[in-house]
C-alpha cells in the first residue's frame, strides 16, 4: 500500500469486488489472504480465535468494542461473528456476536469456531467479495 493511501474497511466500499485483481479475488474467496496473519499469532499479537482486528480508522467499531469490554480480547484470525455471517452481517451484529464470544469463550467454544471456520471456507459461505 502506498504511503498516504487511505484505508477503508471493505464493507464500506460501494463495489469491493472492483478493487480486487483476479488473483486477489481467488485468494479472498479461499481465505488464503489470512495466512500472513499466522505470523501475528506466532508472535503473540493475535489469537486464532477472537474478534477480527479493527482498522485504525474504524472509530465507531473501536468505541463500541471498548464500551462492551470486547477490547480486552486479543484479536483473532477468525471469530464467532465470522462464522455467523462474515461479510454478510452489519457491524452492529458483529459487535453483538463478539460480545457473546467474550461471555461464552472457552477451549471448546474456540474448537467449535475453528471447525465452523473450516466448514464455511470450504463452502465459501458469507464472502461478499
Amino acid at each position: 500500500m502506498k504511503v498516504g493511501t487511505p484505508q477503508l474497511a471493505t464493507d464500506k466500499l460501494t463495489d469491493a469486488a472492483s478493487h480486487l485483481t483476479p488473483v486477489g479475488g481467488m485468494l479472498r474467496k479461499l481465505s488464503l489472504d489470512e495466512i500472513p496473519q499466522l505470523w501475528s499469532v506466532i508472535k503473540g499479537d493475535m489469537s486464532l480465535v477472537g474478534p477480527r482486528p479493527a482498522l485504525f480508522n474504524q472509530h465507531e467499531l473501536i468505541a463500541a468494542r471498548k464500551a462492551r469490554g470486547i477490547d480486552v480480547l486479543r484479536p483473532g484470525i477468525t471469530g464467532w461473528a465470522q462464522v455467523n455471517g462474515r461479510d454478510d452481517i452489519p457491524e452492529w451484529r458483529k459487535i453483538e456476536l463478539d460480545e457473546q464470544y467474550l461471555k461464552q469463550r472457552s477451549f471448546w467454544f474456540d474448537v467449535k469456531i475453528l471447525w465452523l471456520t473450516v466448514w464455511r471456507v470450504i463452502r465459501r459461505d458469507g464472502v461478499a467479495h
